[in-house]
């Protein structure tokens, strides 16, 4: 295959990435930008593997390889949950960033197997360098948020006397040991900088509690993406170099939402500290009192409104009471009743985790609604139902001096009568009482989500 095949072949992968994610930025052309994106990945792999073949003639390796992802990828596929996500999707960016301190020290030990010269040439040290301190950071990084995600680790900050500076003095010598490799140095420096880069990945997300874990997601697609075009350039790989430039922008981009979308600036995401750990009892919770009520009383209440605006949070996403609210809502519709869903954009533990589950329900694109088109409709909706979110419907953001205070939230509190679903009178991630609960106005209704709802089903029938 000529160089010039080659590279129109990647220039038309390149296309389809960029296309793909124009296509995921919508759920209704969601199906289409997935087609586009492993259109354009199987053009780059198979362009890749000829263009090994050809300079080698030697590909069982990538052959074997190729397999055995392949089987992994799809046994995966088949079995992961859509609530099991968030921790797949993290789990998947720590691979990214250990392949890419992989490549790095494949390439030191062999450079010349990559089309480099000995030694290797200065500005090549450079990429190896940020691709592998990225890439590794990248990777433990990834593993602490599997953890926390999945249940394995303490969703709660883990913080300690002087941890920033601990911090700050780790990047600091990672930073001389990538400089003297970068200078000259061997073996030596190389791994001293790699293994600190693996610390500090580490200690970077272990302080970042629950409520900043959409940001942490898409922070980490970030670095995934910075460190496979840092690697890339070591290759000179020009697909590598797109393909992980587009991931890196596009996850920056998307943290950036997702810090406007909680009223939160980047450098305090990573100094980390905000957020308890999932089902701690907020203080004074216990010495309040609700308004309790059971399936019945809220089928009741919801038949004779007019519109009821649904708002899923993880609450929904743990129990699997997406088809069941699907169902639900079109039991209301047969009645005459006006249902609409609305999705705050860090409701769950990764952007666009309430998109996914009500898709995966086949719930109609048009009766999904962003928070800033919805908004406004909760002060005319007769019922506002909350199934398991917490802090994205908590009124205290909007008093000064709360902890969440200038977040952005669904406006449920508006709502004429506010049914709640939880499992219990704990507080969301963020660790902070939410006084919409003690409301007049609102019920609790209390219990599995899932089962919750089609207790409501089988009234509303």
């Amino acid at each position: 295959m000529s160089v010039n095949v080659v590279a129109l072949c990647y220039l038309v992968a390149s296309v389809c990435f960029i296309l793909a994610l124009k296509g995921l930025s919508h759920p209704s052309t969601a199906r289409r930008g997935n087609v586009l994106g492993i259109i354009g990945m199987v053009i780059a792999v198979v362009v890749t593997f000829t263009v090994a073949y050809s300079a080698s003639g030697n590909v069982v390796g990538i052959i074997g390889g190729i397999i055995v992802g392949g089987l992994i990828g799809s046994v995966i596929a088949q079995r992961v949950q859509m609530t099991q996500m968030p921790e797949l999707v993290a789990a998947m960016h720590s691979l990214v960033g250990f392949a890419a301190v992989l490549i790095a020290v494949a390439t030191m030990n062999n450079p010349a197997a990559v089309g480099l010269p000995v030694p290797i040439p200065t500005g090549n040290r450079f990429e190896l360098f940020v691709g592998t301190f990225i890439g590794a950071i990248t990777f433990s990084g990834s593993i602490i948020a599997f953890g926390k995600l999945s249940g394995k680790i303490k969703s709660a900050p883990v913080v300690f006397v002087g941890q920033h500076f601990v911090n700050l003095a780790l990047a600091i010598i990672m930073i001389g040991f990538g400089a003297w490799f970068f200078m000259g140095g061997g073996w030596t420096p190389f791994i001293i900088m790699t293994a600190i880069a693996f610390l500090l990945g580490v200690l970077m997300i272990i302080p970042i509690g629950g409520a900043d874990m959409p940001v942490v997601i898409s922070m980490l697609n970030s670095y995934s993406g910075w460190a496979a075009a840092g690697i890339g350039f070591s290759l000179n790989n020009p697909m590598l170099i797109i393909s992980g430039s587009l991931v890196g922008s596009s996850g920056a981009i998307l943290s950036y939402i997702m810090c406007k979308a909680m009223n939160r600036n980047f450098i305090s995401v990573i100094l980390g500290g905000f957020g308890a750990e999932e089902g701690a009892q907020a203080a004074n919770a216990s010495q309040k009192t609700v308004k309790s009520g059971s399936a019945d009383d809220a089928s009741f209440i919801m038949s004779n409104a007019e519109s009821v605006i649904i708002v899923p949070g993880y609450g929904l996403a743990v129990a699997r009471a997406q088809h069941a609210v699907k169902e639900l809502a079109d039991k209301l519709r047969e009645k005459g009743v006006d249902v609409r869903y609305a999705i705050h954009p860090v409701a769950g533990r990764m952007p666009g985790h309430m998109n996914v589950l009500l898709a995966e329900a086949e719930v109609p694109y048009d009766q999904v609604f962003e928070m800033e088109d919805i908004n406004n409709e909760f002060g005319i909706a007769d019922v506002a139902l909350i199934l398991g979110a917490n802090d994205v419907v908590n009124p205290l953001a909007e008093e000064k001096g709360s902890p969440i205070y200038g977040m952005p939230i669904l406006e449920a509190h508006k709502a004429r009568t506010v049914i709640v679903n939880k499992r219990s009178m704990a507080s969301g991630y963020a660790g902070v009482d939410n006084p919409l609960f003690y409301l007049d106005k609102t019920m609790m209704v209390f219990g599995d989500a899932k089962k919750v709802v089609e207790d409501i089903v089988k009234a509303v029938e």
